[in-house]
């Protein structure tokens, strides 16, 4: 069996779309297929539509409604939590991403018994220059420092054998990274472009700012290098200080040249302050960052779980 997983969020105009393109493509296959949308605290009808799908559909489907927004990544989660396919595959609904692609991945890794993954990428990224200039940056700078290769863009569409998926679920942190997780419990990856299809409808919710932190988010879920550059920042900059120490008294002692001044004090002042608040702030992330994690607060909250009868 195949399950779909679908994270949705204000996706009210696209649920019945891609529902209906589901079944058009799995139409033939011979197996069953079970589709999992997850609800991540919609503000529209989202869910009103998820309960028509849900009572009229004779498929195996199921709708995990959050009690909130928890993002992406937990809804993820929340759907390889409830799949029980031997492959499952994590989708958009926003009709982006063709479910067509969720076949041929699965025919080859029937096919290829030593693959247990195949993630697909944007051969032709539509991004702007901007755009596309921080998500190769990002890639850069995470494979330069992380102890664990990324695939480079590599997205969340893939489809995963069921092995794999059990690796992923036995990982319980909050801060969740579902790339490098991917990437962190190893396996063989098969990477495959895809052309990516026109929003059918609503706007992404990918900004800028959110880009931005889940790149940060990845950096500091998958290397301690930033604590370690604070580190060497502090050794260099206390070798700086010795040698200008050094500087002011044979200035001072053999050729009587008082160098010092208020600006050269207020501008080191400002300088090692801020070197320190910028090291103590990388400090207080990954102490951030345990502390939330020392809770133990469960990766998602599910308001109600809604289960088509069994076919």
């Amino acid at each position: 069996m195949i399950s779909l997983v679908i994270p949705c969020y204000n996706e009210e105009n696209n649920i019945l779309p891609m529902y209906e393109l589901i079944l058009k493509t799995f139409k033939d296959y011979k197996k069953k297929i079970e589709i999992i949308f997850v609800n991540d605290g919609s503000k529209d009808n989202t869910m009103n539509n998820l309960r028509k799908v849900v009572n009229d559909t004779k498929e195996i489907v199921k709708v995990i409604d959050f009690s909130r927004n928890f993002g992406k990544e937990s809804a993820i989660f929340a759907g390889l939590s409830n799949a029980t396919g031997d492959y499952v595959a994590i989708i958009d609904a926003d009709l982006q991403q063709d479910p067509k692609y969720v076949l041929d991945a699965v025919n080859f890794l029937e096919e290829n018994i030593d693959y247990d993954c195949v993630t697909f990428y944007q051969e032709k990224r539509k991004d702007g220059f901007l755009m596309g200039f921080i998500k190769k940056s990002f890639y850069r700078v995470i494979n330069a420092v992380s102890e664990v290769k990324f695939i480079n863009d590599a997205s969340d569409f893939r489809v995963l054998k069921r092995n794999m998926v059990n690796s992923i679920l036995d990982m319980k942190e909050h801060y969740r990274f579902s790339k490098g997780l991917f990437s962190w419990v190893g396996f063989n990856v098969k990477s495959i472009p895809y052309e990516v299809k026109e929003r059918n409808s609503g706007t992404t919710k990918w900004k800028f700012s959110s880009l931005m932190k889940y790149a940060i988010d990845g950096i500091l879920s998958f290397t301690i290098s930033p604590l370690k550059i604070a580190l060497r920042l502090g050794l260099l900059l206390f070798l700086i200080s010795f040698i200008y120490f050094i500087v002011l008294m044979v200035g001072l002692l053999g050729y009587n040249d008082p160098i010092t001044s208020e600006s050269v004090i207020i501008l080191l002042i400002l300088f090692l302050s801020g070197l320190n608040l910028l090291s103590l702030g990388i400090i207080g992330e990954y102490v951030g960052r345990s502390y939330v994690e020392s809770k133990n607060r469960p990766i998602y909250i599910a308001r109600e779980i809604l289960k088509s009868r069994d076919k």
